[in-house]
């Protein structure tokens, strides 16, 4: 089994050296020693969100919040190719924070929150701030929970408007769509660039919607016989995306 992944700030590892130690503190200083009580000699992996990995060895306690860890192995991803981003519908209740968890531990690059026409749920002013924090701490937890040394990127919510630039200015756009009779399977992307999939929301696209995305130059895509909740959708897509492109 791989070692626990604990999440630091940037700086904490910017001058990690083999054979060097640093120290885990804070919050998750507090997760190695008193939650997962972790002993000298136990390894441990210390990513920083932007593709830094530290693998590592305790190397002394210090209290019941922070540890000393000795290095042994330090690794920097180079950045994800073709990058992908989903742009997901804002769902009600905890669907959205579901959905971003499975698409963070699948390996998604950017999430990006989309008011569409038929979202039963509505984020405004304070209500957007609030729940965006809510989908970056999914992010942080599944990104940790899947051993991920980069996180994802959670932009704020953005309108329709905006997801037709986004997809006028991309490689390959390809929006999940239950009337299209286009399998997404049949979209050929093993050698396309940057990638943008669009999940809509519980009510489904608008006829609007499915209008202004296929003159940006999107392919309207399904993905089989049965309709697929908003907040698995993305996932069960991602992992054909992932798998075509080669990342998988």
């Amino acid at each position: 089994m791989s070692p626990p992944t604990f999440l630091v700030d940037p700086e904490v590892l910017v001058d990690a050296q083999i054979g060097g130690t640093f120290v885990l503190d804070g919050s998750e200083g507090h997760h190695a020693v008193t939650v997962q009580r972790l002993r000298v000699g136990e390894q441990l992996d210390v990513v920083d969100g932007f593709g830094r990995r530290v693998r590592a060895r305790i190397a002394e306690p210090i209290d019941k919040s922070a540890c000393a860890a000795a290095v042994i192995e330090i690794t920097d991803e180079p950045d994800p190719h073709p990058l992908i981003t989903t742009v997901q519908a804002v769902a009600k209740g905890d669907r959205g924070e579901r959905a971003v968890q499975m698409l963070t531990e699948a390996g998604v690059d950017v999430v990006i929150p989309w008011q569409a026409e038929n979202c039963i749920a509505t984020w405004q002013g304070e209500r957007a701030i609030k729940h965006r924090a809510k989908w970056q701490s999914t992010a942080k937890e599944a990104g940790k929970q899947s051993r991920r040394a980069r996180l994802p990127v959670i932009e704020p919510i953005v309108s329709t408007a905006a997801v037709v630039d986004l997809i006028a200015n991309t490689d390959v756009a390809l929006v999940l769509d239950e009337r299209s009779q286009v399998p997404l399977t049949s979209i050929d992307i093993s050698s396309v660039g940057d990638l943008v999939l669009v999940v809509g929301p519980e009510g489904g696209l608008s006829d609007t919607e499915r209008t202004v995305f296929a003159e940006a130059g999107a392919d309207l895509v399904r993905l089989g016989p049965t309709v697929l909740r908003t907040s698995t959708a993305g996932v069960a897509a991602l992992g054909v995306v992932m798998a075509r492109v080669g990342r998988w």
